[in-house]
């Protein structure tokens, strides 16, 4: 055994992190080295004498080249037969339990007559999780590709001398007070309150956020009809510096596009509206501070009153512009076009009825 060769393992023979085979192979051989017995050495690391005698063989021929790697045909032997993972495999993607909408560990143990451990060794090994769905929606507009190309641009390119501002309404606000005290968080138990609730009325934040700084413009009104839209577009007319043009991205909800709106736009040019395309919400950066919000503020607040609720609103509104922290557009046009594009060819691979053959 070489210096370089002894400096290695006794490095391997201190870890805490490789692996154990590793680690009592380097031991062993290292006693080796030392003068010890095979037996003695065996008895020092728990492992029997032929192990050491296979051991100290391999290094002989091959050195530290392939130390811990495990020849072919030894080791632990597979317990699952190829065959019925391949089984598990096809009832998971191809098939649904009687009267139920998915599998579960359980179920599927069941039907292929293994153990639960053995479903989830072979999913977690598949990357198959059949408890978990995600929701999407492809959208239908048939400008689709004219009204993302616009949006995206914007983000990435803003015009110059302009602000950009993602607006959006978040309707029916709920003021809810729950039915008794919440017990305060305390050590070793999580704060509290009643899964149910008093309604005492809603409100609509009328919100546009400025995609550079990520200050945002909010207000709460009692609905979002044209009229209260209008009174928002004043609120952003008179905080919006006269110098700068002002393009707003937003939805095609019908507001939006009222006639009394179409008439005030006309009177005020440095409004420049750029509509997503319907269903397609994730293009309105606002949207991710209206989740922000919900989680942060009004989820797990307590509200004896429409007041109360736009008292919380407000707050948070100044605390976010206090300490702005904008969202960072990065996707490209083309990129999110190839995306789409390959979900529709997956739905139109989709049988008409829209079910999982069984």
């Amino acid at each position: 055994m070489s210096d370089a060769q002894r400096e290695i393992l006794e490095s391997l023979a201190k870890s805490q992190t490789a692996a154990h085979r590793e680690v009592t192979r380097a031991k062993a051989l290292l006693l080796a080295a030392d003068g010890l017995a095979s037996t003695a050495v065996a008895y020092e690391v728990g492992v029997s004498p032929s192990s050491v005698v296979a051991w100290r063989s391999r290094f002989a021929e091959e050195g530290l080249a392939k130390l811990g790697r495990v020849r072919p045909g030894r080791g632990r032997k597979p317990q699952i037969p190829a065959e019925k993972i391949d089984e598990i495999v096809r009832l998971t993607q191809e098939s649904k339990p009687e009267g139920e909408t998915h599998w579960s560990c359980r179920s599927m143990a069941k039907a292929a007559g293994v153990s639960p451990a053995t479903v989830q060794r072979v999913w977690s090994a598949r990357g198959l999780k059949p408890h978990l769905v995600r929701t999407f929606k492809l959208s239908n507009d048939r400008r689709f590709d004219e009204k993302l190309i616009d949006v995206v641009g914007v983000y990435l390119n803003p015009p110059d001398k302009a602000v950009v501002l993602c607006m959006d309404e978040k309707s029916q606000i709920q003021a809810l007070d729950r039915t008794q005290p919440s017990l305060p968080l305390k050590k070793g138990r999580a704060g509290t309150m009643t899964h149910d609730y008093k309604r005492n009325g809603t409100t609509t934040l009328f919100a546009a956020l400025n995609v550079l700084t990520g200050v945002v413009i909010g207000q709460c009104l009692p609905r979002h009809r044209n009229g209260e839209f209008l009174k928002f577009l004043r609120t952003i007319d008179h905080q919006v510096p006269k110098g700068l043009q002002i393009h707003m991205i937003l939805d095609n909800y019908g507001t939006h596009t009222h006639d009394n709106v179409v008439a005030w736009l006309d009177k005020h040019p440095r409004f420049h509206l750029h509509f997503i395309p319907t269903s397609s919400s994730w293009l309105n950066m606002v949207e991710r501070w209206f989740r922000e919000l919900t989680e942060k503020a009004i989820r797990r607040g307590v509200f004896k009153s429409v007041p109360d609720l736009i008292a919380a609103i407000e707050a948070y509104l100044q605390a976010n512009n206090n300490d702005p922290k904008p969202f960072v557009w990065t996707a490209t046009a083309e990129g999110i076009l190839e995306k789409v594009s390959r979900g529709r060819v997956a739905l139109a691979s989709i049988p008409a009825n829209n079910e999982t053959p069984h």
